[in-house]
Order: structure tokens, then C-alpha cells, then sequence
């Protein structure tokens, strides 16, 4: 990376980092550091708010985030909770907007130890 251990050092201490010196990080280690925003994003989004009156959406050049889109890591996470007594299915429900059929089909299809 062109840099001092002093600036190695710094960077590891900082509070931030610039995405760039991330992404270089990223591909110098082999390991996506963005991977914990994203899950972060997806678990912590605020409800979609939807107007059904409106018929007519507005269309924007901007990329669409999908919040329905879980990683593997997130399942895991998630069922862990459930697992281990911290949290019970509606709390998973309320506080992380997962549809109930959505937790219930992780549950059936990735929690092989505890019968449902």
C-alpha cells in the first residue's frame, strides 16, 4: 500500500476510513469490509412507506435498494437469537421488519437442529 507502519497504525485506530483506502484494504486482505455496512443496512432499513392511492410512481435514475435481499450471515444471525432464548420470533419481527413468512421460512428451511 505504499504506506509506514505509523500510517498503518493510525489507520487502525481512526474512527473512519476513506472508502478508497477501504477498498484497498479490501482487496490487499481478500475480505469484503463492506459486507458489515450492507448487512447493517438491511437489517437496520426503515420500513418501506407505500402509497397505494398513487398509481403513478415516480421513476428515479438512482439505483433501487433492495431490502429484501439477506445474506446467508444475516439467517444465521437471526436464528442464532431465536436459538439461544435473546429474542423470540415477534421481537425478531418488530425490531429487525422481517415478514413473518420470511422468518418462518428460514426457520423451516435453515434450522435443521430444533424441530418446529
Amino acid at each position: 500500500m505504499d504506506t509506514t507502519f505509523e500510517e498503518i497504525q493510525k489507520m487502525y485506530d481512526s474512527k473512519s476510513l476513506d472508502t478508497e483506502v477501504l477498498l484497498r484494504w479490501s482487496k490487499l486482505l481478500e475480505y469484503d469490509f463492506f459486507r458489515i455496512y450492507s448487512q447493517h443496512l438491511i437489517l437496520y432499513a426503515p420500513e418501506e412507506k407505500r402509497n397505494y392511492r398513487s398509481s403513478g410512481k415516480k421513476k428515479s435514475k438512482l439505483p433501487v435498494f433492495r431490502k429484501n435481499i439477506y445474506t446467508r450471515e444475516v439467517i444465521d444471525f437471526i436464528l442464532e437469537m431465536i436459538n439461544s432464548g435473546e429474542m423470540t420470533r415477534m421481537m425478531v419481527i418488530e425490531k429487525y421488519k422481517i415478514p413473518k413468512t420470511t422468518l418462518y421460512k428460514w426457520i423451516e428451511k435453515y434450522n435443521k437442529t430444533t424441530p418446529f
